[in-house]
């Protein structure tokens, strides 16, 4: 989800991603630092705490004005950053009790096996749905979909991938359409890295195609 160097801290792949979704700001503010600090205590995978902040942005999207920021502050996103954080927490700790207490009990699916069964689940909907998306769910089933990351960078770039591929299965018309409502809600200032454009744009992209589907955040 983002592009900073690998050497990054926790702290600086929150905040880089956090400002990018927004599309406004150039830093976090103290009050939003100290929440943050506490998410890095809590020794959990970037990705994790991504994925509660585009949750947050994402319901938000369709409701901020134009011009104005999508999330004001890091806090707005603290209820679903801790929900994925406890939901990691549940199902990693899950795993491990079961693998250790009884080998023939079924194991607890890890957080990216979690996703993994929603996005499926979502896209067989969706092909029940949307006759004319049903070719392409089947091929992302049997071709991107056949292995289970066991990252959650993997995981989140699957999904991505997904998306995007089913974006392109849509009339010519209808992909100009979605992309022009993408670019309208966008909220990037002339601040913005280009880097951080580029996480922000593709966030309101997947946003406006989930929303086309009506498909929920993973």
């Amino acid at each position: 989800m983002s592009l900073l160097p690998e050497s990054a801290s926790f702290e600086e792949l929150v905040q880089d991603y956090f400002l990018a979704v927004r599309g406004a700001g150039l830093m976090l503010s103290a009050l939003d630092t100290e929440l943050l600090t506490t998410w890095a205590r809590e020794g959990v995978p970037f990705e994790v705490v991504a994925k509660g902040i585009s949750r947050s942005a994402e319901k938000a999207l369709w409701d901020a004005r134009p011009g104005e920021p999508v999330l004001r502050s890091l806090r707005a996103c603290r209820r679903q950053v801790e929900s994925e954080i406890k939901k990691y927490r549940e199902l990693a700790a899950g795993a491990g009790t079961e693998e250790a207490s009884s080998p023939r009990r079924k194991r607890t699916r890890s957080w990216e096996e979690t996703r993994h069964a929603r996005l499926c689940t979502a896209l067989e909907d969706l092909a029940g749905r949307e006759e004319a998306l049903a070719h392409r769910v089947r091929s992302l089933r049997i071709t991107l979909l056949t292995h289970v990351p066991e990252e959650p960078a993997a995981m989140d770039a699957q999904e991505a991938l997904a998306f995007l591929l089913l974006l392109r299965a849509l009339p010519f018309t209808d992909r100009c359409a979605l992309w022009r409502e993408a670019m309208a809600a966008s909220t990037e200032q002339q601040v913005m890295s280009p880097r951080a454009r580029k996480v922000a744009r593709r966030f309101r992209v997947l946003a406006t195609v989930r929303r086309r589907l009506g498909m929920k955040e993973m």
